[in-house]
């Protein structure tokens, strides 16, 4: 899967733009505040129509413009796709082969992405709905069942927890219906749950045999998907979801007391272990580095796995927060296999004995100038 070309208007600082992209790698050269991270945001806003930066889709728009649009030409093994995403102050409406989806979820999947910027580096070490973020976003990427099972399961999350401060505040008295969104919200959530086992169970498979060839074989990666221990002995779904609904009724107090759901998905967390033990509480910076990036590289070949295309691998700036031995593997594991964009305000940065044949764009207060073709043919025309 790559994106053969993209086209902007009157988004962020881009009034127009029409773009064509090599297969391989696309480097977007330019000093900070000019656009670089604004081409990569349409990218990943094209991808998952939604940004990574803000959740105000208003900010997408072009000041003084009452809407913005993204459109790309997707090509994949099974032929070409192209995709638009108009963005409104009144909502988002997204086409797949010129067709107005109705719903979000039945466009997500078209074009997957893997994004990696400085602050993925604190995946590790971050708070865990960093994780739970980065897993569902990844996760949804992939199976379109997931992202339902998530997205029911927020909504009635969001109905439980207004229902239970009602009986906070004695507005309502009915128990009945409480167990009715209990028993829903377990069922969405141990359909999530097992995804997330089986999901992550795969990708230490691949984090690990990258960690171990970052660190020469003196480190082993493993992850630990941290539950309720009311939940730690279940594997199958139902089991699951008993396990889910017998932890409401125990718990049924203490949420009431405070007006929250206190246990499922939205409160899961996962470890990183190296060598036996936690590498986010224990481990140096390095260490939690480098499993960040076994594990943002891991994406890749899962996604690949699952969906039978390699994803879009999109860095933000993150050349310049990794060192030379990091930067090689980063480098090294897309060449030939994934499309990469990468944003750098200096090329001395770019390993130029690993990277080969790049198109490179300069970008200059939003307006781009390709000074490499790279491996598009007549690209020097453009």
């Amino acid at each position: 899967m790559y994106l053969d070309q993209l086209t902007l208007t009157h988004f962020r600082n881009y009034a127009a733009l029409q773009v064509q992209f090599s297969p391989g790698l696309n480097i977007l050269l330019g000093k900070n505040a000019q656009g670089k991270t604004n081409l990569l945001e349409a990218i990943y806003v094209l991808a998952l129509a939604r940004s990574h930066r803000t959740h105000n889709d208003h900010e997408l728009i072009q000041w003084g413009a009452d809407s913005a649009q993204v459109t790309g030409r997707v090509v994949k093994t099974t032929g070409t796709v192209p995709l638009t995403l108009t963005l409104t102050k009144k909502g988002k409406k997204a086409t797949v082969n010129h067709l107005e989806q109705s719903r979000l979820s039945s466009y997500l999947g078209q074009l997957n992405v893997v994004l990696f910027a400085p602050e993925d580096l604190d995946l590790v070490k971050g708070a865990p709905s960093t994780r739970r973020r980065f897993v569902d976003m990844e996760f949804g990427q992939m199976s379109p069942k997931y992202l339902y099972n998530l997205t029911q399961y927020r909504a009635i999350l969001r109905q439980r927890n207004k229902y239970l401060r009602q009986l906070h505040y004695r507005d309502a008295k009915d128990l009945v219906y409480l167990d009715v969104l209990s028993d829903q919200l377990a069922g969405f959530g141990a359909e999530i749950i097992h995804t997330r086992q089986e999901l992550l169970g795969r990708m230490v498979v691949f984090a690990n045999h990258l960690h171990q060839e970052i660190t020469q074989g003196k480190e082993e990666l493993a992850f630990h998907y941290v539950l309720p221990n009311e939940l730690s002995q279940a594997k199958t779904v139902q089991e699951l979801y008993q396990a889910l609904l017998a932890l409401y009724q125990k718990l049924r107090p203490r949420e009431i007391d405070q007006s929250v759901t206190l246990a499922g998905p939205h409160r899961d967390d996962v470890t990183f272990i190296t060598n036996g033990k936690d590498v986010s509480a224990f481990g140096s910076q390095g260490q939690q580095r480098t499993a960040a990036l076994s594990v943002k590289l891991a994406e890749i070949e899962l996604m690949k796995e699952q969906t039978g295309e390699y994803p879009i691998l999109l860095l933000d700036d993150v050349l310049s927060e990794l060192d030379t031995v990091r930067q090689t593997h980063l480098l090294a594991t897309f060449q030939s296999k994934v499309q990469t964009f990468l944003t750098t305000t200096d090329l001395s940065g770019v390993a130029q004995d690993i990277v080969h044949d790049p198109r490179i764009m300069t970008i200059d207060d939003g307006m781009l100038t390709v000074t490499k073709p790279g491996q598009v043919p007549g690209a020097d025309q453009q």
